[in-house]
C-alpha cells in the first residue's frame, strides 16, 4: 500500500509502477465511488499487487494482509504518518513500513520522531546503481498517462448515462437565450428560436388579417400576414345577432 500527497501524484506513481511491469491501481477523492470500490475489491482479491492512495481516501481502506506501507511523500501531519502505518501489521500479523525522505522533509521525519517517540532507521540510497538502472529501464519502456483500473464491464456511472443532451451543448444563439429552448417548426422540423412580440398600444386599432379564411375574402389588402411561427388567434367580432347559432355568412 503506497501514500502521496496528492491525487496527481497517487495516478502518477501508479502508472510509473505499471510501466515497470507491477499491477497497480490508484483510488483517491477525484474517483468516483464505484472506481474506487472495484480497485480496492481487485486489491483485496489479489488482482492488484500494488494500491496506491491519498490521505483522503486511507479511512476505507481495511485489508489484513497488507504486508508493506510505503510513504512514497511524507505527510504533513506527523498524526497521518501514524494512521498511515497502521494499515499493516493487523490482527497480529507482520508488517513493515518504509518511507521516501526528501531533502526538504527532513523537518517532517523530525516531527514524526517526536510524536512517535522513537528514532526511526535510515538508510541513504539516492547513489544506489542498482536503482538508477531500474529507473531507467521504466523510462525507457515508457511511462502511462494514467493507471489502468480493473473493469467489470459495468462501466462508470457517466458512462452508463450516455451523452449529454446535444442540443443543450449547441451553439449560443445570436440573439441570446438558451440553445435548447427552441422551437421546431418546418419540414424538416429544424431548431428555430421563438420571435418575440413587440408591445403595441394600439394593437386594437390595426386592420385584422384575414388568416386565410375564405368567408372574408372582402378584407382589405392593406392587412399584413403575422410573422412567421407567431401563434394565430381568431379575430375579434361582436356576437353574432342571429340566436347564437354562428355567423351568418357573408356575401
Amino acid at each position: 500500500l503506497v501514500f502521496t500527497k496528492t491525487k496527481h501524484g497517487a495516478d502518477k506513481v501508479a502508472a510509473y509502477l505499471e510501466a515497470g511491469g507491477v499491477e497497480a491501481g490508484a483510488i483517491h477523492g477525484n474517483k468516483s465511488q464505484p472506481q474506487r470500490e472495484r480497485t480496492l475489491a481487485a486489491f483485496k482479491a489479489g488482482k492488484l499487487r500494488v494500491l496506491v492512495a491519498t490521505d483522503i481516501a486511507a479511512r476505507g481502506i481495511d485489508v489484513d494482509g497488507v504486508s508493506h506501507v510505503l510513504n512514497f511523500e511524507l505527510p504533513f501531519v506527523p498524526e497521518a504518518y501514524v494512521h498511515r502505518i497502521g494499515r499493516t501489521a493487523r490482527a497480529g500479523a507482520d508488517g513493515t513500513a518504509i518511507s521516501f525522505v526528501a531533502g526538504d522533509e527532513m523537518k517532517l521525519l523530525r516531527d514524526i520522531e517526536k510524536v512517535t517517540r522513537q528514532k526511526i532507521p535510515s538508510t541513504d540510497r539516492r547513489n544506489d546503481k542498482s536503482l538508477a538502472l531500474l529507473d531507467q529501464s521504466i523510462m525507457a519502456s515508457g511511462v502511462k498517462s494514467k493507471a489502468s483500473m480493473p473493469d467489470d464491464g459495468r462501466g462508470d456511472r457517466q458512462q452508463q448515462r450516455g451523452p449529454r443532451n446535444p442540443r443543450r451543448d449547441g451553439v449560443k444563439l445570436e440573439g441570446g437565450g438558451q440553445p435548447h429552448r427552441v422551437r421546431k417548426a418546418g419540414p424538416g422540423r429544424d431548431a428555430r428560436p421563438v420571435p418575440e412580440r413587440a408591445f403595441d398600444p394600439l394593437a386594437r386599432e390595426r386592420p385584422r388579417s384575414t388568416n386565410n379564411d375564405p368567408r372574408h375574402s372582402s378584407a382589405p389588402a392593406t392587412a399584413s400576414a403575422k410573422p412567421d411561427g407567431e401563434i394565430k388567434r381568431r379575430p375579434r367580432r361582436r356576437k353574432p345577432s342571429n340566436g347564437g347559432k354562428g355567423y351568418a355568412a357573408q356575401g
